[in-house]
């Protein structure tokens, strides 16, 4: 019976977001991004809980800065992730072959093809940060096959709209817990994976620096990097002005999407290699250079995530011997 009845709770979830994705979709894109700017405002007043930790986290990153500086970092998260997520529902409209260059500056990563077309495999990786859907889109307009490290959704309707949503880019999902076989097959082969690495891993995690702060950080991508010899490419898809970048004429009422995709670092595992700590060497690395990604756009960073939420035995974090 209760089967039955979450059964049709996720049903009834599913029918209702479906219909609003249809709603969007059918709108304007500049009236649904007006709508966007809308539920931002909602959601920051009606939504205390998450709004406090964002504040506390925005405080505690940025303590030399005032209260009210913190504050507009705070509104302008709730204002730039719902755009995203709207904005996210016309990409697979919106950007193709001949139309990208109307959203997407992709100078700051001119050596992406180079790196997807060697035969190592790859990790992109990259954070809640800017619209890390728009990761997904670029090698595949590029003509590169890519993988991406998802969670499955408890809602399996609702899991299903969304892989369908996401898997349009022409990047294929693999189950965050439950394809490790399929994982290790396409690093193995030479795939390139984009994942998201800026969650807290729990008590077991590697605790790096992140702001100042101890952050409990998730070992997998060191241990794939060095694993399969896989290149890690730390990359951001930050929105920008357009008038800050030569972006092709876009279609009239999408002039404000647009993104530029910025390679951050490029980390060779084969440098630690051997070395006792190179899985925290590593994950230090590519942690730092997420952050000076967040501190150039911290508007665009996902500030509601309890990223410091566990923290190691001692009060220092653990450095490379």
């Amino acid at each position: 019976m209760a089967r039955r009845r979450r059964r049709s709770i996720d049903w009834a979830v599913y029918v209702i977001l479906r219909l609003v994705v249809c709603l969007v979709q059918a709108l304007p894109v500049w009236l649904a991004l007006a709508a966007a700017e809308g539920i931002a405002w909602l959601l920051y007043h009606t939504v205390p809980s998450r709004r406090r930790i964002a504040q506390a986290n925005v405080a505690a990153a940025f303590p030399d800065w005032s209260p009210a500086r913190q504050q507009r970092v705070v509104l302008g998260m709730y204002r730039h992730f719902v755009r995203a997520v709207v904005e996210g529902l016309f990409l697979s409209r919106k950007l193709h072959l001949h139309t990208w260059r109307a959203y997407l500056d992709i100078r700051q990563a001119s050596q992406l093809p180079e790196v997807l077309l060697d035969a190592r495999p790859v990790l992109l990786v990259t954070g809640h940060f800017g619209n890390w859907e728009v990761g997904g889109y670029v090698p595949a307009l590029l003509g590169f096959q890519t993988y991406a490290i998802a969670r499955v959704l408890d809602n399996p309707y609702l899991d299903r709209l969304v892989r369908r949503l996401r898997q349009s880019s022409g990047q294929t999902l693999i189950a965050k817990k439950d394809d490790f076989e399929r994982l290790t097959a396409v690093l193995a082969s030479g795939g390139k994976v984009a994942t998201l690495a800026d969650q807290d891993a729990g008590p077991r995690g590697v605790f790096v620096p992140f702001f100042g702060r101890a952050a409990s950080t998730h070992k997998a991508v060191a241990l794939m990097a060095l694993e399969f010899d896989a290149l890690i490419v730390v990359l951001g898809m930050p929105r920008i002005p357009r008038s800050s970048r030569r972006f092709a004429p876009p279609p009239p009422g999408s002039e404000e999407i647009c993104y530029a995709v910025e390679i951050e670092e490029v980390i060779e595992p084969r440098d630690y290699a051997g070395l006792p700590n190179a899985v925290v060497r590593i994950t230090e690395r590519y942690t730092a250079a997420l952050e000076r990604l967040i501190r150039r756009h911290p508007q665009q960073y996902f500030w509601v995530h309890r990223r410091w939420k566990h923290q190691p035995r001692s009060s220092a974090v653990r450095q490379a011997a």
